[in-house]
């Protein structure tokens, strides 16, 4: 299984259909969704149909994919996974970045450690020039991991939520980093 990347502590590799159960306990667990979706379960046939194939698309302009699979490089337990994802497909310019983290994985500092390594890796092999993460207003946990990460408040907005949630009143909020910021002396 090939590894994307690497940090003290996680491997980031490219998702297979072996994940299937992996990605069914991830997104079934209300705490971990509750701010995607409001804490509904995900099918497993959801899961095969629509979630695998959008965690397995290569993108054009990196020929590679965009999310990835985070183990514990000291057990491999499944911990959750990474996006890091052109916007356009033919241009690696501007990438979102986001992550969904098993419940066992929260407050350990995966989240930032694996954003920073992934930012690093954008910045310097990948040829990004911006960084974006969004997440609910509310939302102070993945706020704080953009922050830990070297993302800036950027905005807040209201996105057009197919179905509202709690907490969705409070609009949504954007997170950048350029790489002119990023190499910028400490």
């Amino acid at each position: 299984m090939s590894h994307f990347l690497e940090t003290g502590r996680l491997i980031l590799r490219a998702f297979t259909t072996a994940d299937t159960g992996h990605l069914l306990a991830l997104d079934n667990d209300p705490e971990v969704m509750r701010f995607i979706n409001g804490g509904r379960p995900t099918s497993r046939e959801a899961i095969e149909t629509r979630v695998l194939p959008r965690l397995m698309h290569d993108y054009p302009c990196w020929k590679t994919r965009g999310y990835w699979a985070a183990q514990e490089k000291a057990t491999g337990t499944f911990l959750g996974w990474f996006e890091f994802r052109p916007l356009d497909e033919h241009s690696p310019a501007v990438v979102e970045l986001g992550y969904r983290l098993d419940q066992a994985a929260w407050g350990r500092g995966y989240a930032a450690e694996g954003s920073r390594a992934l930012i690093r890796k954008g910045f310097t092999d990948l040829e990004v020039e911006r960084v974006t993460a969004n997440t609910m207003a509310v939302n102070t946990r993945s706020r704080r991991v953009m922050e830990k990460s070297g993302l800036s408040f950027v905005r807040n907005f209201t996105g057009d939520w197919p179905e509202a949630i709690e907490g969705s009143e409070h609009g949504e909020v954007e997170y950048a980093l350029t790489r002119t910021e990023w190499e910028r002396p400490r």
